[in-house]
């Protein structure tokens, strides 16, 4: 299925539908009382991208051959994987208020038996542009239209066994393999230009014979647009590289990455929920 050009009110819809989907968010963190905050914030304009707009899949049929495949790499961000999961129909968004709870299906970091629509089972970072270049090859080899998304953080760039899929990707020109990195600039210890310095990210993919994007990850419009060209490429993988800030509408939380794997206690969850609604507001008013 190709994307379409996201329409004035297509935009819309995907702005609130996100806003939402951030409120979804804090509730579920402050009902756990653990859990990650900074990454699922500044992921969700990109996770109701893919969910509402981008993505071939079935809610109803979740193991449906032909469905595009999304790998969540860096498992920790999986709040907002659920989220997203939840307001497109794969289980009740009342199950959300399970998370990391015993016995529930939303585990601290994805676990794909127990929960439909997941492809992977993640938390080790570096794993998962393996398993999705690795999915996009069999794609390929079976002569399958299918696409293969792979989520990625910035942080786990540290890995060395990432490069190795770059290379994997590359050599075997994956066009139907899309990567969309979060550079959020953050890790649970600092700031990944303190930590480990990354750049040039964009050079560094290039020379493993990657097409590479860099988009405003808040910008529903140019993650659209870059899906759009990376699914119009035949010559090789694309690497979207979405700036992001991280806690991304919630201001306390924006840019500290001291919120990268805490959740907010009740009172900062009220205010945070309060700013969201605000903006929910500010969504409507400046579509009108």
């Amino acid at each position: 299925m190709s994307i379409l050009t996201l329409h004035d009110d297509k935009q819309k819809e995907l702005e609130e539908k996100a806003n939402k989907i951030r409120q979804d968010l804090i509730e579920m963190l402050v009902e756990a009382g653990s859990g990650h905050s900074a990454g699922p914030l500044d992921m969700a304009d990109i996770f109701t991208c893919m969910y509402f707009h981008v993505l071939n899949h079935d809610a109803k049929n979740p193991y449906w051959e032909d469905r595009d495949r999304l790998v969540l790499s860096n498992g920790h961000i999986c709040p907002i994987q659920y989220v997203a999961l939840a307001h497109a129909g794969y289980f009740p968004v009342s199950e959300l208020k399970t998370l990391r709870k015993f016995g529930t299906k939303l585990q601290g970091h994805p676990h794909r038996p127990h929960l439909p629509g997941l492809e992977t089972t993640s938390g080790p970072l570096g794993s998962g542009l393996g398993q999705a270049a690795g999915m996009a090859k069999v794609a390929l080899m079976d002569k399958k239209k299918w696409r293969v998304y792979c989520m990625m953080s910035d942080g786990e760039h540290d890995a060395g066994n990432t490069y190795e899929a770059m290379m994997f990707a590359g050599k075997n020109n994956l066009y139907n393999l899309t990567a969309i990195m979060d550079r959020n600039n953050i890790q649970i210890d600092g700031y990944t230009e303190d930590i480990m310095p990354l750049e040039p990210l964009k050079a560094k993919y290039e020379a493993f014979n990657w097409s590479v994007i860099e988009i405003d990850g808040h910008n529903m419009r140019e993650v659209v647009d870059a899906c759009r060209r990376a699914e119009a490429t035949y010559e090789n993988p694309t690497m979207i590289i979405a700036h992001t800030i991280p806690g991304k509408g919630v201001s306390y939380m924006e840019r500290d990455f001291e919120w990268h794997g805490k959740p907010p206690n009740q009172e900062q969850a009220r205010v945070a929920i309060a700013e969201l609604r605000t903006l929910g507001g500010k969504i409507e008013s400046e579509h009108e």
